[in-house]
Order: structure tokens, then sequence, then C-alpha cells
């Protein structure tokens, strides 16, 4: 085997497959990165049972050829070559010699004949998005996936699509996110559970732009496709909640906010206490219909600060889990929300201005 490819290339793929890697495996090739010459092209791919990713990279392939190689080791000398061009050979002892500039290392390699094969995803459904659509939609959602083993259906997202309509949700039992987006493809009618660890590495491995993504779903296994990576995951089987249930269908209380303006509130009263900690509270209280007091009194001191709002309905007096707001406030990119309240046990809901493109859900702490 003998390929000449580009150090920036390279780097890129290996850091991409990487994440996919298995460490402590009981099958110790999954340890390594699969190493794929072709006439036509280079893969690298990473599975560890659970999730595939395969990158592609563009590559001058003199020699064809297949071998499994050390993924730290192998890593850590592409970092660190000298110049952008790669040389890189392997003989049949698996021997690889990879060589840069005046720079020549030589490590063993391993046969690839007892590296799994990644799940082949056959009778699918297809789904075609925009990359940047699909990487926001995911980063806006998937925190709050739950990581409770004993409920593991909850362990991933939603995905609804119809049309032009496509839909993520994700809810940890304090918490819901439903995210919906209307693009100009055409959708058939999908339903389906993927891991958030799967989902994250999507989001990690596309690209900001309207370029496509295909999603090929079938009933065990799902498979994300770009020109430059594939990803396959299995999907989670089982009834998702059902999540509509808990969403007031009407508020007793109304108010619009400026989002950074909350966002930084939340975050200097969060300053006193491990936000980690689910019991530490930040106190919302409406002092009048233009202003909202923020605090937090915790063994470390106080804080008292008031932000401007437009409120109608009743005044309010709760108590949150400021993680769980600031989560949701990061992501939000709208200049204004509204935030509804039904009552001290009630969970508010963040939603923007006009519209359903997001919903937020966050119970209260109890006093």
């Amino acid at each position: 085997m003998q390929v000449i490819c580009s150090k920036s290339d390279l780097t890129s793929a290996i850091s991409m497959v990487q994440r996919a890697i298995a460490t402590r495996s009981t099958m110790a090739i999954l340890e390594g990165i699969l190493f794929t010459a072709e006439s036509d092209k280079l893969t690298l791919t990473g599975y560890d049972l659970e999730i595939g990713i395969e990158a592609m990279v563009k590559a001058d392939i003199r020699e064809a050829g297949q071998v499994v190689v050390a993924s730290k080791i192998f890593g850590d000398i592409v970092r660190k070559l000298p110049e952008e061009n790669v040389v890189i050979r392997c003989d049949n002892n698996y021997r690889m010699v990879i060589q840069s500039g005046q720079a020549t290392f030589e490590i063993f390699a391993q046969a690839a004949d007892e590296y799994p094969v990644i799940p082949a995803v056959e009778d699918a459904q297809k789904l075609m998005l925009p990359q940047g659509l699909l990487k926001n939609m995911i980063e806006e959602t998937y925190f709050a996936a739950s990581t409770d083993e004993s409920r593991p259906i909850l362990n991933g997202i939603k995905v609804q699509a119809e049309g032009n309509s496509f839909e993520m949700v994700a809810i940890d039992g304090y918490r819901l996110v439903v995210r919906r987006e209307e693009h100009s493809g055409k959708n058939e009618i999908i339903n389906f559970i993927v891991p958030s660890k799967a989902m994250l590495e999507v989001a990690r491995s596309v690209i900001d732009a309207d370029e496509e993504i295909a999603i090929f779903a079938s009933h065990n296994h799902i498979l994300f496709e770009t020109a430059s990576f594939r990803l396959v995951s299995r999907l989670l089987q089982g009834e998702f909640l059902a999540y509509e249930r808990i969403i007031p269908p009407s508020c007793l209380t109304k108010m619009e906010v400026k989002t950074q303006e909350m966002l930084a509130a939340i975050e200097r009263a969060a300053l006193l206490g491990n936000v980690e900690q689910r019991r530490f509270p930040v106190s919302l209280k409406t002092v009048s219909e233009n202003e909202l007091q923020i605090s937090a009194k915790t063994d470390v001191g106080s804080v008292e600060e008031y932000v401007t709002i437009e409120q109608s309905g009743e005044m309010i007096d709760i108590d949150f889990n400021p993680k769980y707001l600031l989560d949701a406030l990061k992501v939000i990119k709208e200049n204004k929300i509204n935030l509804e309240f039904s009552g001290h046990s009630a969970p508010c809901l963040i939603k923007p201005l006009e519209g359903d493109k997001f919903l937020y859900l966050l119970l209260p702490l109890r006093r």
C-alpha cells in the first residue's frame, strides 16, 4: 500500500474518526483506525460497535491496501509532521512508514481481517437537509437529552419529518426542548430516535453551510452522509415520552425579555454556587409589569439584580435550576423571547415572540 496526501486533510480525518474509536474495548482492534486505500479514494474508519465514522481523504493512491493502525500514535505522528506533503507506505509485513520532509516514522500496523464491518443501512427512508441547519438544530437540542441509563429511550433525540417540516425533541425529566424548522426540501414521513451521542458527533462533523447532508434511516440504524464523511449509528427502540401532554395549553403570566440581558443576569447569579448542583436555586420574581428581580442566596453570599420586562397576567415568584436556564438561553439566537408561567409550581415555557420555531420547558424547584 502506498498513498500520498496532505497533512491538513489527513489530520482533519483522523480527528473526526477518533471520536468513534473504542477505548478499553474487549476487541483490541477497535482501538485502531481502519486505513483503506482504494483505487479512487482513501478512507479512515473508527467504530466502537455503536457509532461508526468514515472520513474520506483526497489522496494519490499509488498502491491499494487495507490495514489497522494504532489510533493515538498514528494521530500524534501526523499532527507533528514537518511539511504538508505526507507519504504513507505499508508492506506485506504490516510495517508502516510515514514520511514528510526530512522526518520518517516507522510503526507497526495489523491486518484488517478482524475489523468488524459497519452495519449497512438498507431499505431506508431518505431525508435531505442543509448541513448548517442540522448542525444548529442539534446544538440547540442535544443538551436536554437524558443521561440516565435506567430510561435509555430518553438518551436519544426524537426526529420527525414530513414534507418540508423537520422537528427534533429531547427530554430528561426536568426539561424539554422542541425545535422545529421548515426548509425547501420535500421529506418522507419519518419518525425515529437517535442516541444524543451520535447526534453530537454529526454536529461536530458537518459544516455550517447550505450544502446538503443525506440521512438514511432503516428500522435499526441511521446513516448520515456527505461527500467527505459517513456516520452510522444504531437507533433507539421503544416509545418516546408523550411530551405533548406536559406542555401547558395556556398560561397565567407572559413576559417579554431581552435574551442577552436575561442570560447575563442569570450568569451573574450563578457565580455564587455550583450550577451543576441541581438544588442551587435562582429566583425570578416580578416586582412590577416592567421589572423582574433575579436573585440568589447561597453559603457564599447573595445577589440581586433587576431586568426590564413587558409582562401581562399574574405576578410570579419562582425558583429554577440556573443550569437549565443557561443551557436554553445560550443557544437562542432571537434578540427577545417570551417566558410563560402557569403558576408557582408549573413549568416555565421559553418561546419566540412569534411562531413555534422552538420551545424550552423547564420545571421549577420546590421551595
